[in-house]
């Protein structure tokens, strides 16, 4: 029974990887898909195959999430490639690259609309990455390439529990200072 388990894990994280249908999303779907009060950590990294400094850094965040997977860290790479890449050439670029994570494509073209949807100052910009805690109220974006230390450093930050000083100076006044 434990190897049938086993086997069956193995299949699923192989359709998942590579075998996998690439969905199309909305802005607002994708931030639906971290907007709730859980303790999971979610990492959207935007990307597209044309972007060498994306397609550099993803094998480092595939890595550190798979490293973390256990304290709750979920990555969903969102491509911004073209319709016309939609969905051969993404699939084909995900599976010579081995990009075994979740991955799905943007099937909206204006950047003044679905960049503010996850950041003011989103200039449009790639690669760019949110990282979102909403238990703890971590919500953190990047719009630069990140090496594997820098976002290790990120995870470690959006996974940690803030003390309670930290709740408290988020939601009242700084009960450190004295009155004057």
């Amino acid at each position: 029974m434990k190897r049938l388990i086993i086997f069956i894990a193995v299949i699923s994280f192989a359709a998942v990887s590579y075998g996998q249908t690439i969905p199309k999303m909305k802005m607002a779907d994708v931030v639906r898909s971290f907007s709730n009060t859980s303790d999971t950590v979610y990492v959207v990294n935007f990307w597209a195959t044309f972007c060498k400094p994306c397609v550099g850094e993803i094998p480092g965040f595939i890595n550190m999430a798979n490293k973390y997977a256990g304290q709750k860290v979920k990555l969903l790479l969102v491509s911004l490639d073209l319709p016309d890449y939609y969905p051969a050439k993404i699939k084909n670029f995900v599976k010579k690259n081995h990009f075994n994570t979740n991955i799905a494509w943007l099937s909206e073209t204006n950047a003044d609309v679905f960049c503010p949807m996850i950041d003011k100052k989103w200039s449009g910009a790639i690669p760019a990455t949110i990282i979102v805690n909403g238990k703890t109220g971590y919500k953190k974006f990047f719009e630069d390439e990140m090496t594997a230390a820098q976002f290790e450093k990120e995870l470690k930050l959006a996974i940690a529990k803030p003390t309670a000083t930290e709740q408290l100076k988020d939601h009242s006044i700084d009960l450190a200072k004295e009155p004057e």
